[in-house]
């Protein structure tokens, strides 16, 4: 049987809070409640440990009015399970009732991580570890926890614990002679139906169940998240989009995966996708948390969720910020005034970081329109060059990931994750017939290398690793323009036949050449090879030049484009509204070009405009007349504009 009891981790979050929560009130005050948010929602998760400590109706009360002043909160999710902690069903229905009271909508929470006596050796060591789906006795408690759920919510989140990670000997014998990959998506396929949408279903004919997908989607399949078929067994999805700190952390996501992983979802599952999910944890500065709650919402997700309650309640510190004396998005001032604003007495919390950080963004966020960008295609249950679209968002290139290949799109960029489609030749060959463009990476053309890439263009990957310290721009015969020096960075040699493809960006390396990006053309269409970095970080060291000069071919006819170093994003939109985001601890000077002859563009946040000038023409780009626009971006801040005649 399991035992009733937390992870230490949320208890000790649920009980280092429960003080300051008592007294956040002070007798005869009243906070005001933070603004709402008209452009998306707001929604805080409250895990099982602290539901347990609602049942003392005055640390509910105080907590709740506490968060409430910081941050405008829509709807809460209700865990009634984690990690061998099981939540008694009158006091899921008292807390609901608590929120029903304040005007805020409910729903269900469960997170399917093992406990109590099914936790092992993993757990231990403080691995996460999930339920042993093998196991007829842990199998028999998940479809347990399903029903229980249910009877008390029609909608339930699964937090991204839904997967499956033990090689105990009953998973050993159920695999046979399969992958660890296939046999796990076999088996959460199966779980995902029986145990826990069937098993709900079963006690409440009205539930409906949304899986969160966690930030990982590259590795998902080989611990039996099914991105291709889960999406269609629930009823939706929802998407982390918590990157954190890409240094400190063990999977270094970039910043703009909070971006982007929302797009690829919205593609995965159009309509069905819920909103983005951010949570509190390793960032060494304040802003790196606004930069996430931001990035999701100019994504368009239609909902934040905050994890966890007693995080809203922590204190929140500034960290090492050596541009806090400039006037950034987020300043310590306008925190201060944001906590001062609400009648709070206590400490800035992460709720308060929270429902300021939301503000900013809520100014613009409901005047852009549908995101675009670069189609770029992921075959389900693919990995290759893991999470390279969201370094190549790093430096201004705009990525909207499909798992379909995108056939209608002018240019489409494609890295080794691609290779996993057995029909990936025959595709690119089929759109550069129809006039299309198409970009490969160089690791996507070394796998192709023998599977028929060869009848496009004769390039291969050599195996060779060049350190490229120089670079030029080049179009036909002649010198190259000089775009610049680095210290040595290595590069996969790529061999190509003269006069039949053309390096248009090339690099040195002690004076042997380096193409960085080759273009050929076949049939109607232009082929390319962009060569990536043996460190794609690297990617942000190349001179501004050589970033300009790669997004020009990338891009195309793009409505728009930036010219900045890395770590500078562009988030674009259908309604002539874009924003640029700079992840930078400097201002930066950014020339925005976009396609038309506008004569200003108008910040969407202030009503500042800005005018602009003809953009230069470029040998062997597009010809439509173009605009370009000086600004500044801010250390950690973005800016929206939208363009006008």
């Amino acid at each position: 049987m399991l035992r009733r009891i937390s992870t230490v981790l949320y208890l000790a979050l649920a009980t280092s809070v429960f003080s300051f929560a008592q007294s956040s009130t002070p007798a005869g005050s009243t906070l005001q409640p933070a603004p709402a948010h008209p452009a998306f929602k707001v929604a805080v998760y409250i895990p099982v440990s602290v539901v347990e400590q609602m049942k003392d109706p005055a640390y509910l009360e105080n907590a709740w009015n506490a968060i409430d002043s910081q941050v405008r909160v829509d709807k809460v999710y209700i865990e009634s399970y984690r990690s061998g902690v099981l939540a008694d069903g009158a006091l899921l229905e008292t807390v609901k009732a608590f929120f029903k009271a304040h005007g805020v909508e409910t729903a269900g929470g469960i997170a399917f991580a093992a406990g109590g006596d099914f936790a092992g050796t993993e757990a231990a060591a403080g691995q996460f570890v999930s339920f042993t789906y093998t196991d007829p006795e842990q199998r028999a408690y998940v479809k347990h926890v399903s029903e229980e759920t249910a009877r008390h919510f029609d909608q339930i989140m699964l937090d991204d614990f839904f997967f499956v990670n033990t090689k105990r000997d009953s998973d050993i014998a159920a695999k046979g002679s399969q992958t660890w990959t296939a046999f796990r998506l076999k088996l959460m396929d199966e779980a995902a139906r029986d145990l826990v949408y069937g098993a709900a279903r079963g006690v409440n004919p009205k539930v409906k169940i949304i899986i969160k997908f966690p930030n990982w989607y590259e590795h998902f399949q080989a611990d039996g998240y099914d991105l291709a078929q889960e999406p269609k067994i629930f009823d939706g999805i929802y998407t982390g989009t918590e990157t954190r700190d890409g240094e400190i952390t063990d999977q270094h996501l970039q910043p703009y995966e909070s971006y982007e992983i929302e797009r690829y979802f919205d593609n995965v599952a159009p309509g069905r996708n819920g909103g983005g999910w951010v949570d509190t944890y390793d960032v060494r500065y304040i802003d790196r948390y606004a930069e996430q709650l931001w990035d999701t919402m100019l994504a368009k997700a239609p909902q934040i969720m905050l994890f966890e309650w007693s995080g809203m309640l922590r204190p929140a510190p500034l960290g090492t910020r050596p541009w806090s004396s400039l006037d950034t998005t987020f300043t310590a001032a306008g925190l201060e005034k944001w906590h001062t604003d609400s009648g709070s007495t206590q400490p800035v919390t992460w709720g308060t970081t929270a429902g300021y950080a939301l503000d900013e963004v809520n100014q613009v966020a409901g005047k852009l329109g549908k995101p675009i960008g670069i189609a770029s295609y992921k075959p389900y249950q693919s990995t290759g060059e893991d999470f390279l679209h969201n370094y190549l968002g790093m430096i201004g290139i705009p990525i909207d990931l499909e798992p379909s290949f995108p056939t209608t799109a002018k240019t489409v960029l494609l890295t080794e994750s691609a290779k996993y489609d057995p029909a990936i030749v025959a595709k690119i060959k089929a759109h550069l017939q129809q006039g299309g463009n198409v970009v490969i990476t160089s690791g996507l053309l070394a796998a192709l290398q023998g599977h028929g890439i060869e009848q496009i263009a004769e390039i291969k990957a050599t195996g060779n690793v060049l350190n490229v310290d120089r670079y030029w721009g080049a179009f036909g015969a002649g010198a190259g323009a000089n775009l610049g020096t680095t210290q040595a960075i290595e590069f996969p040699e790529i061999g190509f036949m003269t006069n039949d493809a053309w390096p248009v960006v090339r690099g040195t390396a002690n004076g042997r050449g380096a193409p960085l990006v080759l273009m050929d053309h076949y049939s109607k269409g232009t082929f390319y090879v962009l060569t990536i970095p043996e460190n794609f970080n690297d990617l942000y060291q190349l001179p501004q030049g050589v970033l300009a000069q790669i997004r020009r071919y990338v891009m195309g006819d793009f409505p728009v484009s930036i010219d900045a170093p890395g770590k500078v994003s562009l988030f674009a939109y259908d309604n002539n509204t874009f924003v640029v985001e700079s992840y930078r601890d400097e201002p930066v000077k950014v020339t925005v070009n976009a396609v038309g002859t506008f004569g200003h563009i108008r910040d969407l946040a202030s009503g500042t405009m800005v005018d602009g000038t003809p953009a230069a023409t470029h040998r062997g780009q597009p010809s439509a007349p173009r605009t370009e626009f000086q600004i500044e971006v801010p250390p950690h801040s973005f800016v929206a504009f939208g363009e006008e005649r």
